[in-house]
C-alpha cells in the first residue's frame, strides 16, 4: 500500500515551523487588541449561496477556485474562501441593526482551487478585519493605518501602500457603459482571459497581468474621469489623511481588487521582498455587500492579509523559540511523582517549565537541559525525595558560576524569593 500524503496545496506545520507563526500571531493579536478591534469566528463550511451573491458569479473566485459539493441533504456547501462574506451573513443572521458600529477581525484557514506556489496553497491562512457601519473617510484612513502598523511591527521590509478610488454604484454604472464600448472595439488587442470577460465582469479587465493588455488598457477610459463630485471630495479627503499620518501611497488607477462588492476606496500593501507575487495585504469599502446578501444598507471597510505572505517575509528573530526557564531533571518513583507537582505550581508563575519524562540517567538529562539552553535546573533525586526538597541550579552569566540553592517543596515563600531574584525579573 502507498504511503499516505497531504493533497496538494496543503501543507503540515511542524512545531518548529510553528514558532514564527505564533510569533507573528502574537504581534498581530497585541496590535488589533490596542485598537479596540473584537475576534470573530464563523464557519468554516457556508452555503454556496453566500459566495455567488457576495463575492460575484462571474468572479475567477466563484467560478474557478471554490471547493463545492453537496452534502448528504442535497445541500450546496463550499469551504469558504475568504471571510468578509461570512462575516457579513453573521451579523445579519444575528441581528446587525441591535450592533450598528462594530470593529471585527477574524484569522483562520480559506480554501481556493488555484496553482500552489510560494506563499500561496490551496488551504491557505488568512487574517481580515471589518469595521462594520462606519461610513466616513476617517474609517479608511484608520483600517489602512492598522494593517501598515502591523505590517511594520513585523519588520517587513520594502512597503508600498497603492490606493484607489472605484466611485458609487452610480459612477461605477457610467463608467462601465464607457468602457464596455471601449473594450467591443479594442477586443482584438486583449489576451484571452480578458475577453472572456468583457461580458461577465469588465471590470476586471483593469486588474490584467497580461503585457499586451496593460499597454492597451493606457488608452482606455478611466474611471476616475467618472467620478461625482462627492465621490472626488471623499477621495482627495482620504489622501490628505494620509499624508497627514506621514504612510506614503502611490495612487493606481487600475487597481480594482478581485471581488465585486468593492465601492469607493480600494488599496493595496506590496513588498518588494516578495517578487512578483507582491501583495501582501488587500482590502477597501464594500458599503453594498451587506445588502446585496439580505441584510440592511450598511457601509463597511475592511482588509485580509495572507499569513504564509507573512511567514515568508517576517523577520528571522521571529524563528527563535523562547529558551526553556527551568528543566527539572528527576529520577525514581517518589522524585518523579514530586516533579509533576513541582513543574505545575512553577508553571502558575508563566514560567516555560520542562519536566524530563524520559526516566533516563541524571547525565541523559543533563545533557538534554544544555541543549535546549534552559536558564535553571532543578534536579530531584532519591535523596532529594526523602527529605521532600529540591536542588535549583542557575547559570550566572556575569561570573560565570552555577548559583545553587536547596528549596523545601513546601517552602513557597523561599521558592518565590529565589524565583523573583534569578528569573522572573529577567
Amino acid at each position: 500500500m502507498n504511503n499516505l500524503k497531504n493533497l496538494r496545496g496543503t501543507v503540515d506545520l511542524l512545531p518548529d515551523q510553528l514558532i514564527k507563526w505564533q510569533n507573528v500571531e502574537k504581534i498581530i493579536l497585541e496590535q488589533l487588541s490596542r485598537a479596540s478591534i473584537k475576534e470573530i469566528r464563523t464557519p468554516i463550511l457556508e452555503m454556496t449561496e453566500l459566495f455567488i451573491r457576495g463575492i460575484g458569479e462571474a468572479t475567477d473566485v466563484v467560478s474557478k477556485e471554490m471547493y463545492t459539493f453537496l452534502d448528504r441533504g442535497e445541500r450546496s456547501c463550499t469551504l469558504r474562501p475568504e471571510g468578509t462574506a461570512s462575516v457579513a451573513r453573521a451579523l445579519i443572521q444575528k441581528g446587525i441593526s441591535s450592533n450598528p458600529l462594530q470593529k471585527l477581525w477574524y484569522m483562520g484557514p480559506m480554501f481556493r482551487y488555484e496553482r500552489p506556489q510560494a506563499g500561496r496553497q490551496r488551504q491557505f491562512h488568512q487574517l481580515g478585519v471589518e469595521f462594520i457601519g462606519y461610513q466616513s473617510v476617517r474609517s479608511d484612513v484608520e483600517i489602512i493605518a492598522i494593517a501598515w502598523d502591523i505590517l511594520r511591527k513585523l519588520g517587513i521590509k520594502e512597503l508600498n501602500l497603492e490606493i484607489n478610488t472605484l466611485g458609487d454604484f452610480d459612477d461605477r454604472l457610467n463608467f462601465q457603459k464607457s468602457f464596455l464600448k471601449w473594450l467591443e472595439m479594442n477586443k482584438d488587442s486583449l489576451d484571452l482571459d480578458s475577453q472572456n470577460r468583457i461580458n461577465k465582469n469588465p471590470l476586471r479587465i483593469l486588474d490584467s497581468k497580461n503585457i499586451q493588455t496593460k499597454k492597451t488598457l493606457e488608452n482606455a477610459p478611466r474611471l476616475f474621469n467618472f467620478l461625482s463630485e462627492k465621490s472626488h471630495q471623499r477621495y482627495s479627503d482620504l489622501k490628505k489623511q494620509l499624508e497627514i499620518l506621514q504612510i506614503p501611497y502611490v495612487e493606481n488607477y487600475n487597481l480594482v481588487r478581485g471581488l465585486d462588492y468593492y465601492t469607493h476606496t480600494a488599496f493595496e500593501i506590496t513588498s518588494g521582498a516578495l517578487g512578483s507575487q507582491a501583495t501582501v495585504c488587500g482590502g477597501g469599502r464594500y458599503d453594498d455587500l451587506i445588502k446585496q446578501i439580505g441584510g440592511p444598507n450598511t457601509p463597511a471597510i475592511g482588509f485580509a492579509i495572507g499569513l504564509e505572505r507573512l511567514i515568508l517575509l517576517a523577520g528571522k528573530e521571529l524563528e527563535v523559540p523562547r529558551n526553556t526557564d527551568i528543566y527539572i531533571v528527576n529520577q525514581g518513583l517518589i522524585a518523579e511523582s514530586l516533579a509533576i507537582d513541582l513543574s505545575r505550581k512553577l508553571r502558575n508563575y508563566d514560567l516555560l517549565v520542562e519536566l524530563d519524562l524520559s526516566g533516563a540517567s541524571f547525565s541523559k538529562q543533563f545533557k538534554k537541559a544544555n541543549k535546549l539552553k534552559s536558564k535553571s535546573i532543578i534536579v530531584i533525586g532519591d535523596n532529594e525525595a526523602a527529605n521532600k526538597e529540591f536542588i535549583i541550579r542557575l547559570f550566572d552569566k556575569e561570573s560565570f558560576e552555577n548559583k545553587e540553592e536547596v528549596i523545601s517543596l513546601e517552602n513557597d515563600i523561599k521558592l518565590e524569593k529565589w524565583l523573583n531574584i534569578n528569573l522572573l525579573v529577567k
